[in-house]
């Protein structure tokens, strides 16, 4: 039997095939009203049919983010197959197109493309590979889709950020990185979980580095407006410098021991992205904690091209601002060493 993902690949014509089931109705000018949407339609592209990367597209795909979804892939086998079974899905799910291809110009036209692609068991000691594999698919990625914003999820996830903006040509406010929106999301956890309370009403940030040298800022760590370190030293003594860094270690860690338990993290970072998803194509004008060029924040030297985490307003055009946060000396100390080791690396690729 012929395998087919429709009914014209089993030869049937596709062309006209509604206008047996629907009378045209007369639209205001007398003319029948046009098959196509007249507003534009939002595309989304997914380089990486990984774990990661399906996670993304199935919770981008059942909140209703985009009209169509391009998947792309080196493995055609793999990715028809996961092709297939989100569209056998369609009853239950938001009108979407899906398309996938292996080549990178089924990403045509993309609003938004998200960079998922690359293997995924650490985070710097990845470098080199995945710098090979971005040569391949970020130019490619600019050419077919000249106005995108370019979001990457692949890690090391900052230093890859800034060869994306590089490799792309882009405007920076056009390429970040998801960066800690997921650990902070993390952080938010483990304090709304202490505190007996939703953790959207939290309000936590992790900055700097997506990895070991992230810095949690407790500084501004607030509930209904309310400093939470504070009352948390003064109910709890046991909230000293040293616990506060084992809760950021645990933060740091948790990813760590996803993996270790079920041999790779997908959910989390799906739901994490797709929140950036929602941020970037509804102009929502929502603060995130992703990785962006910092330049001159906190007495990074201006000289120094570095990409980590920092609050910022995401809306249709990308990253329209980036909060010049509080911090205290010691955050702002741990942040600068943050991005000394970002730069340090990013300097052995060449670009």
């Amino acid at each position: 039997m012929k395998k087919a993902s429709s009914l014209s690949e089993l030869g049937f014509d596709a062309n006209g095939a509604a206008s047996g089931f629907f009378r045209p109705v007369a639209a205001d000018d007398g003319l029948c009203t046009p098959t196509s949407h007249r507003r534009r339609l939002t595309k989304v592209s997914v380089v990486g049919a990984g774990n990661v990367g399906m996670a993304i597209a199935q919770t981008i795909l059942t909140r209703g983010l985009a009209d169509e979804i391009a998947l792309v892939d080196a493995l055609p086998d793999k990715l028809r197959g996961e092709t297939l079974d989100l569209q056998h899905a369609a009853a239950f799910l938001p009108r979407t197109r899906l398309v996938s291809g292996t080549d990178l110009a089924v990403t045509g036209d993309s609003d938004l493309a998200i960079v998922t692609a690359g293997p995924g068991e650490t985070r710097l000691d990845l470098l080199q590979r995945n710098v090979a594999l971005f040569k391949k698919i970020v130019p490619a990625l600019a050419e077919h889709s000249p106005d995108a914003v370019l979001l990457v999820v692949s890690n090391p996830v900052d230093i890859l950020t800034y060869v994306a903006w590089k490799l792309s040509g882009f405007p920076v406010s056009r390429v970040m990185g998801s960066g800690t929106n997921l650990d902070s999301s993390r952080f938010r956890f483990l304090l709304a979980d202490h505190l007996d309370v939703n953790g959207q009403d939290v309000q936590a940030y992790m900055v700097g580095e997506h990895g070991d040298s992230s810095v949690a800022v407790w500084s501004t760590v607030s509930v209904a407006g309310m400093p939470v370190l504070k009352s948390l030293q003064e109910s709890h003594g046991s909230f000293d410098e040293e616990a506060l860094e084992g809760i950021r270690r645990a933060v740091v860690n948790s990813t760590y021991e996803v993996i270790s338990l079920k041999g790779y993290t997908s959910w989390a970072i799906g739901y994490s992205v797709a929140n950036l998803v929602s941020s970037i194509l509804r102009d929502q004008r929502r603060i995130h904690p992703v990785s962006v060029l910092a330049t001159g924040f906190h007495g990074i030297a201006d000289d120094h091209e570095v990409f980590l985490s920092l609050p910022a307003r995401l809306g249709r055009g990308g990253v329209l601002g980036v909060a010049d946060m509080e911090l205290t000396e010691e955050e702002a100390t741990r942040l600068r060493h943050s991005a000394k080791t970002l730069w340090e690396n990013s300097q052995l690729l060449g670009l």
